[in-house]
C-alpha cells in the first residue's frame, strides 16, 4: 500500500542532511532542481532552465563512498559541467565518484517546472526508480510545492525540505507574522489585500499611522528574487493635504500604474495577494548618502527528534534591476558590525520554523542602514528554499573542507585561515556569447585564476550552460581577504572579456 507524503517524511534519517553524512553513510539521493515558481515570473529570467545547474553542489556528497546520486535535469548536462564539480571533491578519485552518479534528462528546455515535466513522463519515472534503493533514498529539490509532493508520492520517496502546507511561512505575509512572533525588527506594513481598492485602503492606513513615510514597497505575497516587488514614491502624491477619500483615490491611481517587473501583476494580486511595506533607509535628506546594505543570513534545519537548527552563512547581497530589487550576486561574509546580529535573528527564526515542522534550507533577507552611529537592521522576508547564496557557500564548504566559526561568523579552513568570496549568478555580457565552457576553462587556467585546492584560492563556475547562448555566467571567487576575493573576481571577469574580444565574439 502506497504511503502518504506525511508518512514518507517520517523515513528521513539525520545523516541525510547536508553536511551530516559520514564515511559510513549509505543512501541514494535523487536531485530534482526544479524551479517550481510562478512561470510568468520565471519567464523574466534569461536562460532559466540552466539555473538547474546551481544544485550541482549536491554532487559533493559523493566524497563519501556509500553515497549514490541520481540527477535529473530539463536538458542533458554536458560532461564538462559535471566533471568541473567532481574534480573538486577532496579525498575521493573522480572516477570512483563518477561511477556512483547517474544523469537523466527530460529533453525539454521549456520554462515549465522540471517536476511537472517529470510527472508527464511515467517511463522516465520508472527508470529513476530502478536506480534508487527503497528505504534508503530521498529527494533534494530547490523548493517543495504540491508538484514535488506529487512526485514524492509517485516515487514513494521522502523529500528533505519544508512541506507545501507550510509554504505560507515563507510568503511576505507569513514572514512578517514570524518576525512579529520572534521579536525580529521589521518595517511597518499592511495586511494582505487581494484587489486594488483594499490595497489602497491599507496603504492609506499605513501612511496615516506613519505620515513621515516618503516611499513604500508593493510586494506580491509569493514574489521571489525581487521580481514581485515595486517601489512607490509617495511624495509626489501630496497625501497630507487630501481628504481621506481623496487620499485613497490618489493611492488607487498610483497602484494601478506601479512599475512591477511582472506585467500581469494585477492578475497575481487577485490570486496570491499583495501588501505594502515602508521603504527602509535613512529618514532624512542629510543622511540619504549614508550606506544602505542588503545582507542575508542562511541556515538549515536538520531532521531528528528534536530537529536541529544550524546557521550556515551571512552575506552582503548585490541587488540591481530597474528598482534595485533583483538579486545579482553576493559577498561572503556579511560586514562585521552586524554579522552576529544577523546570525542571532536567523537562529531565532530557524527555531520557530523548526517548531512548525520545517526542514532543510531557509534564508532571511534584511535591509541595514546606519543612523546616528548605530546600525538599524530590518528583516524583509524569509525564503523556505535554496537560493542564490546556497550554491557559492556549499561550493566553498566542500572544496576547502572548512567550516563556519559560530562565534565570529567567519569561515575557517582546516589550517585556521579565514576565507572569503564574491559570487554572482549574472556575469552577463553579449561579448561572451559564443564562448563554450571548454573555452572558458582554458582562458581561466592560462591566466592562473582557476580554483587551486592547495592554495584554497581562485574562481569556480556555474551556469556554464548559459554561456554560449546568452553570454551569461555564474562564478564564485574565493580569496584570503575581502580585497583578495574582489581582485580575483575583477581579474577573472576582465580576462574572460579580453579573450572573448580577441577571439572575435
Amino acid at each position: 500500500m502506497a504511503l502518504s507524503f506525511r508518512e514518507l517524511q517520517q523515513q528521513i534519517q539525520p545523516d541525510w542532511a547536508e553536511g551530516c553524512a559520514t564515511p559510513t553513510s549509505q543512501y541514494d539521493l535523487l536531485v530534482v532542481p526544479s524551479l517550481s515558481l510562478d512561470q510568468r515570473e520565471m519567464e523574466l529570467v534569461q536562460g532559466v532552465h540552466h539555473y538547474e545547474e546551481r544544485q550541482l553542489f549536491a554532487l559533493t556528497r559523493l566524497r563519501y563512498p556509500g553515497v549514490r546520486i541520481v540527477v535529473v535535469t530539463s536538458k542533458l548536462l554536458p560532461e564538462l559541467v559535471v566533471d568541473a564539480v567532481l574534480e573538486l571533491l577532496p579525498g575521493v578519485p573522480t572516477s570512483h565518484a563518477r561511477q556512483r552518479l547517474k544523469l537523466f534528462d527530460t529533453d525539454d528546455a521549456s520554462t515549465k517546472p522540471l517536476t511537472a515535466k517529470l510527472l508527464e513522463r511515467p517511463a522516465l519515472l520508472r527508470r529513476l526508480r530502478e536506480h534508487l534503493r527503497p528505504g534508503q533514498s530521498f529527494i533534494s529539490c530547490f523548493n517543495v510545492t504540491p508538484l514535488e509532493q506529487q512526485l514524492s508520492e509517485q516515487l514513494q520517496l521522502p523529500i528533505l525540505g519544508t512541506a507545501p502546507d507550510l509554504a505560507h511561512l515563507g510568503t511576505k505575509a507569513g514572514s512578517r507574522a514570524l518576525f512579529q512572533r520572534c521579536g525580529v525588527p521589521h518595517p511597518p506594513g499592511t495586511n494582505l489585500a487581494f484587489n486594488l481598492s483594499d490595497l489602497a485602503e491599507a496603504s492609506a492606513e499605513l501612511w496615516e499611522a506613519h505620515p513621515n513615510l516618503g516611499q513604500v514597497v508593493v510586494k506580491l505575497n509569493e514574489g521571489f528574487s525581487g521580481e514581485g516587488n515595486a517601489p512607490l514614491d509617495l511624495t509626489p502624491l501630496e497625501l497630507e493635504g487630501l481628504s481621506n477619500r481623496q487620499r485613497r483615490s490618489q493611492l488607487h491611481q498610483a497602484l494601478e500604474t506601479v512599475a512591477m517587473p511582472t506585467s500581469c501583476w494585477l492578475e497575481l494580486l487577485g490570486q496570491q495577494g499583495a501588501l505594502v511595506e515602508a521603504w527602509v533607509g535613512p529618514k532624512t535628506a542629510k543622511s540619504s548618502t549614508q550606506k544602505v546594505c542588503s545582507p542575508s543570513v542562511q541556515g538549515t534545519i536538520h531532521p531528528g527528534q528534536p530537529s536541529k537548527v544550524e546557521i550556515l552563512s551571512t552575506h552582503e547581497q548585490v541587488l540591481a534591476g530597474p528598482h534595485g530589487q533583483t538579486y545579482q550576486g553576493c559577498r561572503f561574509p556579511a560586514d562585521e558590525p552586524y554579522r552576529l546580529a544577523l546570525m542571532r535573528h536567523g537562529n531565532a527564526i530557524g527555531e520557530a520554523l523548526a517548531l512548525e515542522g520545517a526542514l532543510g534550507h531557509y534564508a532571511m533577507d534584511f535591509v541595514v542602514y546606519q543612523e546616528e552611529q548605530q546600525w538599524n537592521l530590518q528583516a524583509i522576508e524569509i525564503n523556505l528554499r535554496q537560493g542564490g547564496t546556497t550554491y557559492p557557500y556549499m561550493a566553498l564548504c566542500h572544496t576547502t573542507s572548512g567550516q563556519l566559526n559560530p562565534s565570529s561568523g567567519l569561515f575557517l579552513a582546516p589550517n585556521g585561515q579565514a576565507l572569503f568570496y564574491e559570487a554572482t549568478d549574472n556575469l552577463c555580457d553579449q561579448r561572451l556569447r559564443g564562448l563554450l565552457p571548454v573555452d572558458l576553462l582554458d582562458i581561466v587556467a592560462r591566466a592562473g585564476l582557476h580554483f587551486d585546492p592547495a592554495q584554497r584560492r581562485g574562481s569556480l563556475f556555474h551556469l556554464l550552460g548559459c554561456l554560449s547562448e546568452f553570454g551569461k555566467l555564474g562564478m564564485t571567487c574565493i580569496g584570503h581577504s575581502p580585497k583578495d576575493a574582489r581582485l580575483i573576481y575583477d581579474a577573472t571577469a576582465d580576462q574572460l572579456l579580453k579573450a572573448a574580444v580577441a577571439a572575435g565574439h
